[in-house]
C-alpha cells in the first residue's frame, strides 16, 4: 500500500535526478559532483541545474574531454573521503575510462581487504533514435554487470530515479548510473522527502497470470504498454522491471515465472550475451520444471546500429514485438491481432504516446 503520509509531487526523470542531487548534496559536504556538461547552460538535460549556485564551484565543476583522467581524479577523491557523483554524459564517451573503472574502482576494496572503499557514482546516459549511428547509440551494459565489485543500477520512474540515485550515491562501492534519454521528461508521482530505494529489489509493474515479461529502462515501457494491449484480447502479463541490472533481483523472477509458467526477457543491449540471455539461462537451469513453454529473450541484432533512417525500421524492440511474441507464446496468430498496436511514426521516436526528448 502507498504510504499516503509522504508529500509527493509530479517531477519529470530529469527533475528527479536533479533533486536527488541537490539533496544529497545538502546532507553530506563530502559529496561532490563533476563532469561533461554540468556546469553547462543545458545542465545535461537539466539535471545538473542549479548546483554550481548552490554549492559553488568547488564542489560542482565541468572538467576537461579526458574521460580515463577524470575517472581516475574521481577514483583517488573516493579513496581520500569524498563521494563523487561524475556524469559522463553519453556511455560511448565513458569507453576510454573503462581502465579506472574495472582495474582500480571496482577492484580496491577486495584488493584491500575489505578495509577501503570507493564510493563513485558514475552517470550514463544511453538511448537511441534520429540516426545516431554506431557510437552514439550503445547499450552496452552487460558489459558493466560483467564486472565483480561494480552494481548497475539503471532506473525506469522518476520516483525510482530519485530514491536509486540516493541509494547509489550512498552505497560504500561504485555504482553505475544508466539513465535511457527518452526517460528524461517522463513525469510521475516522486516524494520530496529524500527517500533511498534498495539497490537489487525489481518491481512489479503489471500483475497477471499467463507470461513474466522482464524489462528494465526505457523498455519497461514498452512491456507496459504491450501488456496493457495484451489485457484487451485476454492475456495477463507479469511485467518486471529490473531496476537494478547488478545485483539482480533473483527471487523476484523466479517468484513471477512460478506462477505463469512463461518467460520473456526483453533487452535494449545486442542478443549475444546479453542480460536477456543471462535471464533465460538462470530460470532454464534452476527453474526448468516451472516453464510450460520454452522462454524466449528479445534484444537488438548482433551489428552496430545504422545512421540511416531506413535501416533502422525494425532494428529496436517495440510494444508490438513484444506483444507478437507473448501471443505466439499463447498459441496465439500475432498479425491477426495486432492491427491496434502499430509502430509509431516515424519509427525512431517513442511515439504520440510518450513525451521525452529525442
Amino acid at each position: 500500500m502507498p504510504d499516503n503520509t509522504i508529500a509527493r509531487r509530479e517531477l519529470t526523470f530529469a527533475q528527479a535526478i536533479n533533486e536527488a542531487t541537490h539533496q544529497a548534496m545538502a546532507a553530506d559536504p563530502t559529496v561532490i559532483c563533476f563532469g561533461l556538461g554540468v556546469t553547462d547552460p543545458g545542465a545535461i538535460f537539466g539535471t545538473t541545474r542549479g548546483l554550481e549556485e548552490a554549492f559553488g564551484p568547488s564542489r560542482v565543476f565541468d572538467m576537461p574531454t579526458s574521460e580515463n583522467a577524470m575517472t581516475g581524479v574521481a577514483v583517488g577523491a573516493a579513496i581520500a573521503g569524498l563521494k563523487p557523483l561524475m556524469t559522463h554524459q553519453r556511455l560511448d564517451f565513458f569507453l576510454l575510462a573503462m581502465d579506472q573503472l574495472v582495474n582500480s574502482a571496482a577492484k580496491w576494496h577486495y584488493m584491500f581487504g575489505c578495509q577501503f572503499n570507493v564510493p563513485i557514482t558514475i552517470r550514463l546516459i544511453i538511448g537511441r533514435g534520429w540516426g545516431q549511428g554506431p557510437t552514439h547509440s550503445q547499450n552496452l551494459q552487460a558489459w558493466f554487470t560483467h564486472i565483480p565489485g561494480l552494481k548497475v543500477v539503471m532506473p525506469t520512474t522518476p520516483a525510482d530515479a530519485k530514491q536509486l540515485l540516493l541509494a547509489s550515491i550512498d552505497d560504500p562501492n561504485p555504482v553505475l548510473f544508466l539513465e535511457h534519454r527518452w526517460l528524461h521528461n517522463l513525469t510521475d508521482d516522486v516524494p520530496e522527502q529524500p527517500t533511498h530505494g534498495l539497490i537489487g529489489k525489481a518491481r512489479v509493474a503489471r500483475q497477471g497470470d499467463d507470461i513474466t515479461i522482464v524489462a528494465s529502462g526505457y523498455l519497461t515501457l514498452e512491456a507496459i504498454r504491450a501488456a496493457d494491449y495484451l489485457t484487451g484480447v485476454g492475456i495477463k502479463c507479469d511485467v518486471i522491471d529490473l531496476r537494478t541490472l547488478s545485483p539482480l533481483d533473483w527471487p523476484a523472477i523466479f517468484k513471477s515465472v512460478h506462477k505463469t509458467g512463461r518467460l520473456m526477457a526483453v533487452d535494449s543491449g545486442a542478443l549475444t550475451g546479453s542480460i536477456a540471455g543471462e535471464i533465460i539461462a538462470r530460470v532454464a537451469s534452476e527453474r526448468f520444471a516451472d516453464l510450460k513453454v520454452a522462454p524466449r529473450r528479445l534484444a537488438q541484432p548482433d551489428v552496430p546500429e545504422p545512421t540511416s533512417f531506413g535501416l533502422t525500421r525494425g532494428f529496436h524492440i517495440r510494444s508490438r514485438s513484444i506483444a507478437g511474441s507473448a501471443l505466439e507464446m499463447m498459441g496465439e496468430t500475432g498479425d491477426v491481432l495486432l492491427g491496434q498496436l502499430p509502430d509509431p511514426v516515424p519509427h525512431d521516436v517513442p511515439g504520440d504516446w510518450f513525451k521525452g526528448p529525442f
